[in-house]
């Protein structure tokens, strides 16, 4: 029986599926709900990040303090659309789901996450690169399926 249960999202249809497969195949677990904030991966683009916003007087290739909350303003508003779509999932079964918003690159946190909190299982997405993007940067449930701690379930 499977008691802690670790969700991971960046709000992809993939990823609201697995929150529905957590709920249906664990009813009883306690169910997080985690989304990472990731200024070089999934929700921002490397070409986004990279681009430097210049103020008077700043180096070439610098990126602005200006920027930075910017970014960290729309990340924050993007996993609040996130947490809000989970909690209404869990609500229409009848539960409640806890959600942590982290800082930091998804396979780490997650592999974190899922260490401190003790849980039972992962369940997450296949996937939400594609292409070159997934070549270059990696899989992140690959990662999280070779390093995990504790079972993972991949949904497609």
């Amino acid at each position: 029986m499977q008691k802690r249960v670790l969700v991971p999202t960046e709000g992809s249809p993939l990823s609201k599926k697995a929150l529905e497969t957590a709920l249906t195949d664990y009813p009883e677990a306690e169910i997080f709900v985690l989304h990472v904030m990731d200024p070089i991966g999934s929700g921002t683009s490397f070409i986004d990040v990279m681009r430097p916003k210049f103020k008077d007087g700043a180096p070439p290739g610098s990126v602005t303090t200006e920027y930075w909350r910017e970014w960290r303003d729309e990340a924050e508003a993007k996993a609040d659309k996130v947490f809000d779509d989970a909690r209404k999932t869990a609500e229409e079964h009848g539960v409640s789901v806890e959600t942590v918003l982290e800082f930091g690159e998804p396979d780490e946190v997650i592999l974190e996450y899922a260490e401190e909190k003790d849980v039972d299982r992962v369940v997450m997405g296949s996937h939400c690169r594609t292409g070159a993007e997934r070549f270059l940067l990696g899989s992140v449930a690959e990662k999280v399926v070779r390093r995990a701690p504790v079972p993972v379930m991949i949904v497609r």
